[in-house]
């Protein structure tokens, strides 16, 4: 997984400190108060109480899901707006040319769009501390000639993101390749694109590493060619005219949420699920998706209705145990489509395991239950993957992870730091010391990864997340 250039924090921050422009002059004055108040930017938005971020619809940036606005950049500009204390106004541009448009109009105060840092953005953009870096990736689909290199694609048709920083590479790759030539689109995200490539509507694009590591689930048949670049960083972006006071708030947002282990954790929940990809087991969910799903969907999302669970969530769990097969069975006895065991079948009351009503309602019940049973420290989303964990390895076992975890020195309250010791817990050195002893720990944390990614999936496939409208909230 492609998240950041192996280098320590300070490494980091230093590299991106000497290619920071100096020219600072004064932001456009939509943004500001009346001049005669001498307001800094900073002070400004903190009086009008409002900050505005312009973004694009993304897997790696901004979306709707079923819980509302998602995504990393909207997670990070979400803390930066509480730091400030004021009110977030999010406007979500059609394209780039759009983006860049609303910041030199001084129409939002910067941009969170997933920008990489390029030397022609540098002359009339200046970027914050990267978040990410990145590598360009090109793309074809699986089953068709596969190109190793520039000179390799042929008459091959290449379609691109207009104004992204793709087509600046392309265009250095170019002068050594002269034969080398694109299409670009100003009607199309990378988003579209893909899917283009996926059902054969074009040979090829160039997509970031990290836009790919999140959608390639959803389309199976496209694979790499090969890097047309280096590792590049990804930062906010702020006009290069204007005083500096927001600019270097900002800075210092980047710093401290490096330091204090935030940036890790908002990475970790868009980032933290994903593994190798796997074709066969990606293309068979789909399948299942659109020829079993159907027959369920119905019990599903009336039992999650009850229990306050996103229904995608409760189908994805289900797939995880049985593959929506009602009549599955383990080795060690648990059965049905939500493979209970019979004592859990027996304190939810449920006396057909096999009968899919029945035991839908009752796993629904039960992961309600042991939601609600978890410290109130453990908030977010993180509540659905502790929750998750305890349905397959057991409350008890659970509550000992999380207190070799806090033993570590790690947040007992947060899965990512949990799910790194949940292993420990079939090590003797460790077990020995705990209240519930001996568990296949590593395969619980292997377990609500799985269903991380199932339950993306179902989103996307059921049309709750990824939406590509344009808007201002």
């Amino acid at each position: 997984m492609v998240l950041a250039r192996p280098a320590d924090k300070s490494t980091m921050i230093r590299s991106f400190l000497k290619h920071l422009p100096s020219a600072l002059i004064f932001l456009a004055a939509s943004l500001y108060t009346t001049p005669a108040e001498k307001l800094t930017l900073l002070e400004s938005v903190r009086q009008n109480n409002r900050l505005v971020v312009v973004t694009r619809s993304a897997a790696s940036t901004y979306y709707r899901d079923a819980t509302g606005p998602a995504g990393p950049e909207f997670d990070l500009a979400r803390r930066f707006a509480e730091r400030l204390d004021v009110d977030l106004k999010i406007i979500v541009a059609s394209d780039l040319k759009q983006i860049f448009s609303l910041l030199a109009r001084g129409e939002a105060h910067f941009a969170a769009a997933g920008l990489t840092q390029t030397a022609d953005r540098y002359r009339w953009l200046r970027f914050t501390p990267p978040y990410q870096y990145v590598v360009q990736q090109l793309v074809y689909r699986q089953g068709t000639h596969r190109p190793r290199n520039i000179s390799d694609l042929g008459d091959g048709k290449l379609l691109v993101v207009a104004g992204s920083s793709h087509i600046e590479r392309l265009r250095q790759l170019q002068k050594s390749h002269p034969r080398l030539t694109w299409e670009e689109s100003l009607k199309f995200g990378s988003n579209e694109l893909l899917k283009k490539v996926e059902t054969g509507e074009i040979d090829y694009t160039v997509v970031d590493s990290n836009e790919l590591r999140l959608t390639h689930r959803f389309y199976p048949h496209v694979r790499v060619a090969f890097d047309i670049s280096e590792f590049q960083p990804i930062s906010w972006a702020f006009p290069v005219e204007g005083d500096d006071s927001l600019y270097q708030e900002a800075v210092g947002f980047f710093v401290d949420i490096y330091n204090n282990g935030i940036l890790e954790q908002i990475l970790e929940r868009y980032y933290g699920h994903i593994g190798e990809f796997d074709y066969v087991a990606t293309t068979t969910f789909i399948t299942h998706i659109r020829q079993r799903l159907p027959r369920y969907r119905h019990l599903f999302e009336r039992a999650a209705k009850e229990f306050d669970i996103d229904w995608r969530l409760l189908a994805a769990v289900s797939y995880q145990e049985s593959h929506w097969n009602p009549k599955a069975v383990s080795p060690t006895g648990v059965r049905g489509i939500m493979m209970l065991t019979r004592i859990t079948a027996k304190q939810l009351g449920i006396r057909k395991r096999t009968n899919p009503e029945q035991s839908i309602h009752g796993g629904a019940r039960y992961l309600s239950h042991l939601k609600q049973r978890l410290p109130t420290e453990i908030s977010g989303p993180d509540r659905n993957w502790f929750a998750l964990a305890a349905y397959n390895i057991g409350y008890g076992h659970l509550m000992d992870a999380r207190e070799i975890t806090r033993k570590t020195g790690g947040n007992p309250n947060l899965w990512m730091d949990v799910k790194k010791k949940l292993p420990l817990l079939r090590d003797k050195k460790w077990y020995r010391k705990t209240v519930y002893g001996y568990a296949r720990g590593d395969e619980a944390a292997f377990y609500v990864e799985n269903i991380r990614n199932y339950y993306q999936i179902l989103q996307k496939e059921t049309g709750s997340i990824l939406g590509m409208a344009t808007g201002v909230e």
